[in-house]
């Protein structure tokens, strides 16, 4: 029997439904594979917390955290909370601290969901985003001064660092070197910005000679929206900033049906720390207590948690289930079906038990 203790972080809005759903199909899952097992602790941190607390979650918080196999998180966010302080009190802290300098976003169009781009089916939108995840854009330096007065300045100060550039870069080859089509976009905007951005693009030269079995080209980044639009089936793998990549991944999930379906992993490759998964479609305040968030997102980065932990089987039979129940037509409504997140979670755990292979 192999045991994972798993740290779950509902947190806000739709997170606890998703959370929970993905719990239930996790456990599911462990029993038709006989020899797993899941030790969930929940954490109930988050805009609630705060509102009692002053704080997202306690100071010891990242070592409550580091002796778990891995993070499961839900979203952040409320409306009664600026977004700053619930993003740099609960999620970037756990990214930051514990170095998850890889975030990956996985896209495709699942059978059954219909994307908004004409023409385009299974198949042909297969893509992985590869975000740097510790500094660039969200390296949280910069401030303000003369709050209030007619100088008021605010200043945000994008930081790249040659060791931070070539890691990323280097997984971001990997990645591409794993898949089929063995292809890289690096995404910038080195017109603009000359100098963090110029050595992003010679850094991905210099690691590029370490794969020659990678095809690799670079965009800057308002043109790779275009690319993304008209013409998806020639992107595979895709490297970018922090803000960037969070942008695009954002665009890549509503070309493929719905942020719904779209995961997330934040990874510490080197497995110094626990590595976090979490659905991108965050805290949807809108939906809230409806019971039609889609889970689609819980599943899928739980399908990425597995392979993390060494569970290629567990995982494959996963995401078999989540898009043998997508094809059936069992879709919430975001995805332009009548189901509840709990007739979703119903169908993959039913899927689970009754595969035979």
């Amino acid at each position: 029997m192999r045991t994972f203790k798993i740290a779950a972080i509902p947190a806000d809005g739709i997170g606890p439904e998703v959370i929970a759903a993905g719990r239930e199909v996790l456990s599911v899952l462990a029993q038709r594979m006989g020899d797993l097992e899941f030790q969930f602790t929940q954490f109930d941190w988050g805009s609630d917390y705060y509102k009692t607390h002053g704080v997202m979650m306690p100071d010891d918080g990242l070592e409550q955290l580091r002796p778990f196999d891995a993070i499961y998180f839900g979203s952040v966010g409320a409306p009664d909370v600026p977004d700053h302080v619930t993003l740099w009190g609960l999620r970037l802290p756990i990214c930051q601290g514990f170095d998850q300098y890889a975030n990956v976003r996985p896209t495709k169009i699942l059978p059954g969901v219909t994307s908004p781009l004409r023409g385009v089916e299974v198949g042909d939108l297969d893509w992985v985003i590869v975000r740097e995840n510790s500094e660039g854009e969200y390296s949280g330096h910069g401030g303000r001064a003369h709050k209030g007065m007619p100088e008021e300045v605010g200043t945000e100060v994008s930081i790249f660092t040659r060791v931070g550039v070539t890691r990323i870069m280097r997984y971001a080859f990997a990645m591409a070197q794993s898949r089929p089509r063995k292809l890289l976009t690096v995404v910038t905007k080195s017109n603009a910005q000359r100098f963090g951005m110029v050595m992003w693009d010679e850094i991905a030269a210099e690691v590029a000679q370490e794969f020659p079995d990678v095809t690799w080209d670079k965009m800057l980044v308002d043109a790779m929206t275009v690319r993304m639009v008209k013409n998806p089936r020639s992107l595979d793998t895709i490297v970018a900033t922090n803000l960037h990549a969070d942008i695009l991944s954002d665009l890549a999930g509503a070309l493929a049906g719905s942020l719904g379906v779209a995961p997330t992993a934040n990874i510490d490759p080197e497995r110094r720390f626990p590595s976090m998964f979490e659905p991108i479609h965050g805290s949807a305040f809108d939906i809230t207590g409806k019971g039609i968030a889609n889970p689609v997102a819980t599943f899928w980065t739980a399908s990425q948690m597995l392979d993390h932990l060494g569970e290629a089987n567990a995982s494959a039979r996963l995401m078999r289930a989540v898009e043998r129940v997508c094809a059936d037509g069992v879709l919430t409504p975001d995805v332009g079906g009548n189901a509840t997140t709990q007739d979703v979670t119903d169908a993959v755990c039913i899927a689970i038990r009754g595969e035979n292979t």
